[in-house]
């Protein structure tokens, strides 16, 4: 199927899901939404049918996320259990890790946190100084991670780490589950003024002895394993900043066919209707590309999906920025208010901009292994 053309069977799939989001709408209860979607068989969409999943891809998990999102009601964390953690177990953990994390990950009846950013690495894996060695045959972990989302409500924490012998040079992140109640595993919730269901934390590893079965996947794996997550991560961004951005402007649209001055309803306005024709195009425009980036990752094309999912999570990051900017400014003093729920997306829209990668690396990545460029940092 050509990515920028949806089969029946997702056409069917946006429609009920839109209808889920729909019942909850804007003041939706973040636990029931969840446990709603899970029973409709949702969250797990992506992952194998013989552990308890769909069967699907993140094509289908991004329709999810998408609908539920231009509903007013995303999940945040179906971008890091499902999409990041599943999609990693499934492709690299042991059977015994699959049978023991894909059934729950897919009913909604177990979550899983991603631990990959660093305070002084950001997310660049090059400079993790999160660190794994070995003691016999266990692995203890020491280090620090910021920014993690929904540690309080996961069962365990995916971790980035790397191996020691990585401090000499050679780049060898490992994947570890950490149990939330692992002696050394502590958190601290980071105070944000980002009004969001899930939670910020920082992280702190102090000598966590976990057992060998705790990694995922191969010890000299490295990039490979890291990038199976990764880019779906980026592909559900876009799939969250694509959602909030039609949100967004189909209650400016409402508001610009009803709110009348001058004789005239606004949104007869060029002034009002140009910006938001232009929103509407920018948000079709991205989501094309994270289609395409969806269609390359399930078709086990790496290497392109990697680019077109960089590309995929900038345009919606961008498209979601421009669409909230002008729905707001369509309401006027009415969209800075509780009543009409825009403003809240003001601080909410930037994530896509910043999370999980920034614009300006996503311009170094493509000015660099697309273009040829020669490489700035």
């Amino acid at each position: 199927m050509p990515p920028t053309l949806e089969s029946e069977e997702h056409k069917a799939l946006r429609s009920a899901v839109s209808a889920l989001g729909k019942r909850h709408g804007r003041d939706y209860d973040r636990q029931q939404l969840w446990s709603d979607a899970a029973k409709l068989g949702y969250l797990g969409v992506n992952l194998p049918e013989a552990h308890g999943g769909g069967g699907g891809g993140i094509a289908e998990l991004s329709i999810v996320l998408e609908e539920l999102g231009a509903a007013g009601c995303p999940l945040l964390m179906m971008v890091v259990s499902p999409a990041i953690c599943g999609t990693v177990i499934a492709r690299f953990g042991t059977e015994e890790q699959q049978r023991e994390w894909l059934p729950g990950l897919a009913d909604g009846t177990r979550t899983m946190a991603f631990g990959i950013t660093e305070p002084d690495a950001g997310s660049n894996s090059h400079r993790i100084t999160t660190t794994a060695r070995r003691d016999g045959a266990d692995w203890l972990l020491t280090g620090r991670k910021v920014f993690i989302s929904g540690v309080d409500i996961a069962d365990a924490t995916l971790i980035v780490g790397r191996t020691e012998d990585a401090r000499t040079g050679n780049l060898k992140p490992c994947l570890f589950i950490v149990p939330r109640d692992a002696e050394g595993f502590t958190r601290r919730r980071i105070d944000m003024e980002l009004a969001a269901a899930e939670k910020q934390f920082e992280l702190t590893l102090d000598d966590v002895r976990l057992p060998a079965d705790a990694l995922v996947g191969d010890e000299d794996a490295g990039l490979l394993q890291l990038f199976a997550g990764l880019n779906p991560e980026r592909i559900m961004t876009a799939a969250f900043a694509i959602g909030m951005g039609r949100y967004a402007l189909a209650r400016a649209v409402e508001y610009a066919r009803d709110r009348t001055v001058w004789k005239a309803p606004i949104g007869a306005h060029q002034a009002i209707a140009h910006p938001l024709a232009q929103a509407h195009i920018d948000l079709e425009l991205a989501r094309l590309m994270m289609q395409k980036a969806a269609y390359l990752y399930d078709a086990g094309d790496d290497t392109a999906a990697g680019e077109a999912a960089n590309m995929a999570k900038y345009a919606a990051g961008e498209a979601c920025v421009r669409a909230v900017d002008q729905a707001v400014h369509t309401l006027g003093g009415n969209g800075l208010t509780r009543e009409f729920g825009l403003a809240s997306l003001i601080t909410a829209a930037r994530v896509a901009r910043i999370a999980p990668v920034s614009r300006e690396m996503i311009l170094n990545y493509v000015s660099h292994q697309t273009l040829g460029l020669p490489k700035s940092y």
